[in-house]
C-alpha cells in the first residue's frame, strides 16, 4: 500500500547527494574540469587542492529501507556505490549489501510481489526528467522486463494482498491526466485502464482484500484532498470522504476484513491525525487524538493486529505502535532524535523495519522485534572516515515576524574553536508545503567543521508540520509574507552575539530557490551573496511551462495565472520583475530536464542579472532534473559552491 510522503527539497548546497568525487583534473593547470554534461558560465577555476580538502565529506553514503522479502527475513534497500543509488539486498542485520540493479540512472524504489516472492517491481527515470517507468525483475534469473510504455510518466505500484494485481498511475493517454491502471506484474499484456481522470493529482493507494475495490485518492492541494472507492471491474467510483468539505484525506488503506479504511486526515483538527472510517456508515474515528502533531506515515501489519505510525513532533519524528483492535499503545525502544522513513512490517507481522537519520548518523535501516522490543541495525553507512560523534546537532530557535507571528527553525553552530561571530548561511526548504527536519547533514558538515559557517534552516509560514492554518499563511496574495519572515530572521541574527550579520548568504532549492531570489530583491543590502537552485524566477512563466500534469496542482497553491488579476499579482511578486534590485553575487544551478521548474526559469534570471551588470555564476547539467542526482555532477557543484562561499561570503 502507498503511504503519505513528504516532498522536501532544500538548497543543493545542502542536498543529501552523498557521493564520492569522480572529477577530471587537468594536470597542466592542476584544476578541476567539469564533465561533458555540465555547462559552466562565470565560475572561476577550481584548484585540485580543494578536491583533496573535501574528500572525506564527499565520500559518505546512506541507505533507505524499501521492502521486506515476502518469505525470508531479508530486505531490499537503496544505496549508492557507483554514480547513483541502486537496489541492494541485505540478508541479515549488519550483512553485506549485494547490488541487484546496475543502471546509469538512479533507482530508488522497489516492492516485492507479495506471497509469491518471484520478483519485484522497481521504477527509474531518464536524466532526472521524472517520466518514471516501471520494471519487473525476476528473482530467479535476474531478468528485467519493462512494464510500462517507455514514454509516459508512471508512478505508484499498490499490490493486492495476494500479489496477483498491481495498480499504478500513468499519463500515457494524453501526457497530462494521471489515469489508474491495473495489471499482473508478470504479464504486461494484462494491463488495462480502470479509471480515466482529469488532473495530475490522482493516485491508487490500496486494494480491498477481495481485490474488487480500489482506494483512489484525489489530491487537490495541501489542505484539500479526497478518497474514492473504485469498483475495479465496472470502473465506477464513489466518494468515500465527505462531499464539499475542504479537508485533507489521504494515505488510505483497507483494514484486513475490508470493512474499514485507515487514513490520515485533518478533519476537525489543525493537524493530520490517523483515523479509521467504517465503509458502510462512513463514520470516522480519530485514533491519535491525544497527539498534537501530524502523523506523517503509518503501516498496518499483515495480520491486521498492529498499527505502526510516525508523528512529526516539531520537526523530529517519533515512532509509535498500536495494538488492534484494542488501540492500546505498545512499548518500543527509545530511538535517537531524527527523521524516520520507510516504515514496513514483515509478513510475519512481528518485525518492523524503518530508515532512521540523525545529526550524527546518515540514513540507515533498523528493525524492531515488536514482541520483544529488540532493536537491530541492518546497515551501517560510511561517513568518509570522519568522527560523526563530533558533528553539530541542531538547536531549535524561534523569532517574531513582522505581524507578531512566531516563526521557528533549526540552527547548527560550528565548533567553538572558531573565534568571533560566525558567518551564516540561511537555507530555505522547498515545497512550499515542505518542512526542514533535522537529520544528517552529510557533506554540509564541511561548512560547519572546516569553514566555520553557521547553518540556519527556517520553517517560514506556509511550511507543513505546524497545522493547516500555518500552512495557509502564504497562499495567493499572502505569498510575500513568507519573505518578510526572512527579513525578521535577519533582525534575529543581528541580535545574536555569536553570529555575524554582516556576512549572511541565502540559499534554497525549488520553492526555496524562489524564496532565495525574492529575499535578494527585498534585502539585497543585508546579504553578501546567494545561491539559487532550480528556483522559480517568474510565477507566470513557471505556471505556463511546468509539466502539464502539474499545472493545476501548482495553480491551487500559487494562484491561476490565466486570471488577469492574479496574473498581475504574480508578475508583481516574481523576482524577475525586481531583478534590478539585486547587486550582490549570485550563483544559479539548474538541471536541463527539470519537469517541475523548467530550466528557462534559471536562464531568464541569469540573462537579466547579466543585463543589469550584476555578478552571476551559472551551472547547468544537461543530464539532470530537479536537483543533481549524479555523483560526477553533484561533486562539481559542491566544489563550485565552496569556491563561491570562500570568495563572496568569507572574504
Amino acid at each position: 500500500m502507498i503511504k503519505q510522503s513528504r516532498i522536501v527539497l532544500g538548497g543543493a548546497l545542502f542536498a543529501t547527494f552523498l557521493t564520492a568525487p569522480t572529477l577530471i583534473v587537468r594536470a597542466a593547470d592542476d584544476v578541476v574540469v567539469p564533465n561533458e554534461q555540465l555547462v559552466v558560465d562565470g565560475i572561476p577555476k577550481i584548484p585540485k587542492s580543494l578536491v583533496e580538502r573535501v574528500a572525506a565529506y564527499s565520500e559518505q553514503r546512506s541507505a533507505s529501507m524499501l521492502d521486506w522479502h515476502p518469505v525470508r527475513r531479508e530486505i531490499l534497500i537503496a544505496t549508492r556505490f557507483g554514480d547513483v543509488p541502486q537496489i541492494h539486498r541485505v540478508v541479515m542485520p549488519g550483512g553485506a549489501r549485494t547490488q541487484l540493479t546496475f543502471y546509469p540512472e538512479r533507482v530508488t524504489s522497489a516492492r516485492w510481489r507479495p506471497k509469491t516472492a518471484d520478483g519485484f517491481v522497481f521504477s527509474k527515470d531518464l536524466g532526472g526528467g521524472e517520466f518514471f517507468q516501471l520494471y519487473w525483475r525476476e528473482a530467479a534469473s535476474g531478468k528485467t522486463t519493462l512494464l510500462t510504455d517507455g514514454k509516459s510518466r508512471n508512478t505508484g505500484g499498490a499490490f493486492s494482498l495476494d500479489g496477483s494485481l498491481m495498480a499504478y498511475m500513468s499519463t500515457r493517454r494524453n501526457k497530462k491526466d494521471n489515469d489508474i491502471y491495473v495489471m499482473s506484474p508478470t504479464d504486461p499484456k494484462s494491463d488495462r485502464r480502470v479509471l480515466e481522470v482529469e488532473g495530475g493529482g490522482w493516485g491508487a493507494s490500496d486494494f480491498s482484500p477481495d481485490k474488487k475495490r480500489l482506494l483512489v485518492e484525489e489530491y487537490i492541494s495541501a489542505t484539500e484532498s479526497r478518497v474514492h472507492l473504485l469498483d475495479v471491474a465496472a470502473g465506477t467510483k464513489a466518494l468515500l470522504t465527505p462531499a464539499g468539505e475542504k479537508a485533507f484525506y489521504g494515505s488510505a488503506s483497507f483494514s484486513r476484513d475490508g470493512k474499514g479504511v485507515y487514513l490520515v486526515t485533518d478533519h476537525g483538527s489543525e493537524f493530520q491525525k490517523l483515523a479509521y472510517m467504517d465503509v458502510a456508515s462512513k463514520k470516522l474515528e480519530i485514533l491519535t487524538a491525544s497527539i498534537p502533531w501530524d502523523v506523517s506515515t503509518y503501516e498496518l501489519s499483515e495480520d491486521g493486529k498492529k498499527l505502526a505510525f510516525v508523528a512529526n513532533e516539531g520537526g523530529a519524528e517519533t515512532l509509535h505502535l498500536m495494538e488492534l483492535p484494542s488501540r492500546k499503545a505498545l512499548p518500543l525502544p527509545k530511538l535517537p532524535l531524527g527523521t524516520i522513513a520507510g516504515v514496513r512490517f514483515h509478513s510475519n507481522s512481528r518485525d518492523l523495519a524503518f530508515s532512521l537519520s540523525s545529526a550524527r548518523s546518515p540514513s540507515d535501516v533498523y528493525s524492531i522485534d515488536t514482541a520483544t522490543g529488540k532493536l537491530e541495525r541492518w546497515t551501517e553507512s560510511e561517513t568518509g572516515g570522519l568522527d560523526a560523534s563530533k558533528f553539530s546537532e541542531a538547536e531549535s530557535i524561534s523569532w517574531k515576524s513582522f505581524d507578531g507571528k512566531m516563526i521557528s527553525g533549526f540552527l547548527y553552530e560550528p565548533a567553538a574553536s572558531f573565534a568571533g561571530p560566525r558567518p551564516v548561511v540561511i537555507n530555505i526548504h522547498g515545497g512550499p508545503e515542505g518542512q526542514y527536519q533535522p537529520g544528517f547533514l552529510g557533506r554540509n558538515n564541511f561548512y560547519l567543521n572546516e569553514l566555520g559557517v553557521a547553518l540556519l534552516f527556517p520553517n517560514v509560514r506556509g511550511s507543513s508540520g505546524f497545522g493547516k492554518s500555518y500552512l495557509s499563511l502564504d497562499d495567493a496574495a499572502k505569498r510575500e509574507d513568507s519573505v518578510s519572515d526572512i527579513g525578521a530572521l535577519l533582525d534575529w541574527i543581528k541580535a545574536q552575539p555569536g553570529l555575524d550579520a554582516s556576512r549572511v548568504m541565502v540559499t534554497g532549492g525549488s520553492y526555496g530557490g524562489y524564496m532565495t531570489l525574492a529575499s535578494m530583491t527585498h534585502y539585497n543590502d543585508r546579504f553578501r551573496c546567494a545561491l539559487d537552485v532550480v528556483g522559480i524566477s517568474n510565477f507566470v512563466t513557471f505556471l505556463e511551462h511546468t509539466e502539464s500534469y502539474r499545472q493545476d496542482l501548482r495553480r491551487a497553491e500559487y494562484g491561476d495565472e490565466r486570471d488577469p488579476k492574479m496574473r498581475e499579482l504574480l508578475m508583481k511578486i516574481s523576482p524577475l520583475t525586481s531583478v534590478g534590485k539585486i547587486s550582490k553575487p549570485m550563483f544559479i544551478v539548474q538541471g536541463k530536464n527539470d519537469p517541475r521548474v523548467p530550466f528557462t526559469e534559471a536562464e531568464q534570471m541569469v540573462a537579466a542579472i547579466k543585463k543589469n551588470g550584476g555578478p552571476v555564476w551559472y551551472l547547468l547539467a544537461n543530464d539532470e532534473g530537479h536537483g543533481f542526482g549524479k555523483k560526477k555532477n553533484a561533486d562539481f557543484q559542491f566544489l563550485a559552491t565552496i569556491r563561491f562561499m570562500e570568495e563572496h561570503l568569507l572574504n
